[in-house]
């Protein structure tokens, strides 16, 4: 006879300040990455003689950059430095572990929130799961994690 799966203890979803102050931490880090990239790339392109990089190249692989980092720490943990920072992680809306299809989607969309004038994330003011729509639109959710009792 098969016993019965343990139900998950319900997580308390991630309020907007605490997500947009581990957002800005992660940009810190993000311009960091990006500006040691494009000195490394100005460095190689000038020892060749060759002029200033192209600038929608430069963009595109600004792009990616960004999106590899915060990828690879939601499919490896769930968390950046900036949401362990502030005790945040993201899931899939069941709470398991994201992959990188959905990982992929929350980053992309992420930029769909942004654009109207961050509309997307207030949305999550309003959201009974304080869900944003980059949240709603590839299946995840942030999720706050309280200080270990001890």
């Amino acid at each position: 006879m098969n016993s019965p799966q343990p139900i998950a203890e319900p997580s308390e979803p991630a309020g907007l300040p605490r997500r947009l102050v581990a957002l800005a931490y992660d940009l810190l880090l993000i311009t960091a990455l990006l500006f040691l990239f494009t000195l490394v790339l100005v460095m190689a392109r000038d020892a060749r003689g060759s002029g200033p990089p192209g600038t929608h190249w430069l963009q595109l692989a600004a792009f990616a950059i960004s999106a590899v980092f915060f990828c690879y720490f939601w499919t490896h943990g769930g968390q950046t430095s900036g949401m362990r920072a502030w005790r945040i992680r993201v899931v899939r809306e069941d709470g398991g572990p994201v992959g990188w299809g959905s990982a992929l989607l929350r980053f992309v969309a992420a930029w769909l929130s942004v654009l109207p004038l961050g509309l997307g994330y207030w949305w999550s003011l309003f959201d009974p799961q304080r869900r944003c729509w980059h949240d709603k639109l590839s299946h995840t959710a942030v999720i706050f994690e309280p200080k270990p009792r001890g």
